[in-house]
């Protein structure tokens, strides 16, 4: 290899070393480690490298640059070859990775499509490139000495990457923005992109724009269907969940867990379980901890189906609605499915107007942290895989137990395996019977409590 050249390769990495962290630092927070991953235009295979893939593949057209990271991590694997030209015969990858190579491509459209063979449907397809706003900025700086001089290149928006990727099948999980101040300036770079560069407005100037994306693949096998039904003083209503519950996919499992009822609950819900149990299989068990999430985590641990839907005992959303939810995820049209009650005209009994403006503002912050649209955070309501959730559990300690109701710990969790999260409309009734557990201002601040925590996790990092 030639010395000088290689030496320039790295020069410029070292030169601009800060920036290249912080690639590696947002790629890290979304691949796993120990999966199967491949880089497309993996250049000297430092970002690679820093996931810590069971099986590492780099393609890359630069001879030199390939045998440079060859001999820097024997460990991985690195080819020769254009991104246009890739093909993968018989390996299908966990993730996908595309850091600033798709501004040098010449035919995007059949990388893609290349691409597209390599997935399986819980492949994660991530693209970085740059804020087209940043082009006479780091025009300037290859003029000047602070960036390695480059050929032309494609300076695409979003909406023009995010139509390349329908195009070829795939699909926008989330997209974001990061890196205000690309040098390192002691503390002022810290403070420029740690806490200045997340807020809204300014957001909208980063240099770097990172793009999440899933492939569009049809899944037309049968699925099962688990409906888990946490219950707390709902005596009342378990016989009605039971007959107004449609039959659900190829197989349904209703499972009730009943957290410390003060009425009959418990004695109601093994009555019904003995009536209808020529019509579905239902299983009971007793809450082992506190709280919904306990019992919702502990209904999804016992359940067998495919598809896993949460249906609250109360039954302000009604179970003939659960089949949108099953449809979503079985079909693949989404990965987590989240009720949404603001769609069809509510009733002042059914949610107060203050009830209505919290919910906006949850909805807000958390179509913030997690880049996608939330239009309802609070519906109890919502559906996952059951191998997505064991995904998602297995994360779990990256949040740690800081959600005492569940929903937001799922949706988080959700966003952080890059799942696709859409809102399923319901309609949404008044309780008739019983009174609602919840203590709305009370558990408001612990929700917005909740919301701090996560900021810290995903977006101010």
């Amino acid at each position: 290899m030639d010395i000088s050249y290689r030496n320039s390769l790295q020069k410029w990495r070292n030169l601009n070393l800060y920036y290249y962290r912080d690639i590696e630092n947002f790629y890290k927070s979304v691949v796993r480690e120990e999966h199967k991953v491949l880089e497309v235009g993996s250049n000297l295979g430092y970002l690679l490298n820093s996931l810590q893939p069971s099986y590492g593949l780099g393609i890359e057209q630069n001879a030199q640059a390939v045998e440079q990271a060859r001999s820097n991590f024997p460990r991985l694997d690195f080819i020769i070859s254009n991104a246009e030209e890739f093909r993968s015969s018989d390996i299908l990858f966990d993730y996908i990775l595309m850091a600033n190579t798709i501004s040098y491509l010449s035919d995007i459209t059949q990388t893609l499509k290349n691409l597209h063979q390599s997935c399986q449907p819980s492949t994660r397809l991530i693209l970085t490139l740059h804020n087209p706003s940043w082009e006479i900025i780091l025009k300037i700086a290859s003029l000047i000495g602070q960036r390695n001089p480059l050929p032309q290149l494609n300076w695409l928006s979003y909406s023009d990457v995010a139509n390349l990727l329908h195009l070829c099948q795939f699909e926008v999980v989330c997209h974001s923005k990061r890196l205000l101040l690309p040098k390192n300036i002691p503390l002022i770079s810290w403070f420029a992109n740690s806490v200045i560069a997340p807020l809204p407005l300014f957001n909208q100037f980063c240099l770097n724009e990172h793009i999440i994306a899933r492939p569009i693949i049809q899944i037309s096998s049968p699925c099962t269907c688990s409906v888990i039904i946490p219950a707390r003083n709902e005596e009342g209503n378990i016989e009605a969940c039971i007959t107004n519950m449609p039959q659900i996919g190829s197989d349904t499992e209703i499972i009730f867990v009943e957290g410390g009822s003060t009425d009959g609950t418990w004695d109601e819900i093994l009555r019904v379980q003995q009536k209808y149990r020529d019509r579905f299989k239902i299983a009971a068990y007793k809450q082992s901890g506190d709280g919904k999430k306990n019992a919702v985590w502990q209904g999804f641990e016992r359940a067998s189906g495919d598809v896993l839907i949460i249906l609250d005992a109360d039954l302000t959303v009604q179970p003939r609605d659960l089949v949108y939810f099953f449809e979503a995820i079985a079909s693949g049209t989404c990965e987590f499915a989240n009720g949404c009650r603001l769609i069809y005209p509510l009733s002042k009994a059914t949610m107060p107007w203050l009830n209505r403006i919290a919910n906006r503002i949850f909805a807000f912050l958390l179509s913030y942290l997690l880049n996608t649209q939330i239009k309802d955070s609070l519906c109890g309501t919502k559906a996952i895989s059951r191998q997505n959730y064991q995904r998602l559990a297995r994360n779990r300690d990256f949040f740690g137990d800081f959600d005492p109701f569940g929903d937001f710990d799922l949706l988080f969790g959700a966003a952080k395996l890059g799942l696709k999260i859409m809102d399923i409309p319901v309609r949404y009734f008044p309780r008739t019977y019983g009174k609602s557990n919840i203590h709305h201002i009370k558990e408001g601040f612990v929700l917005l409590k909740t919301c701090l925590h996560a900021a810290k996790k995903i977006k101010f990092i």
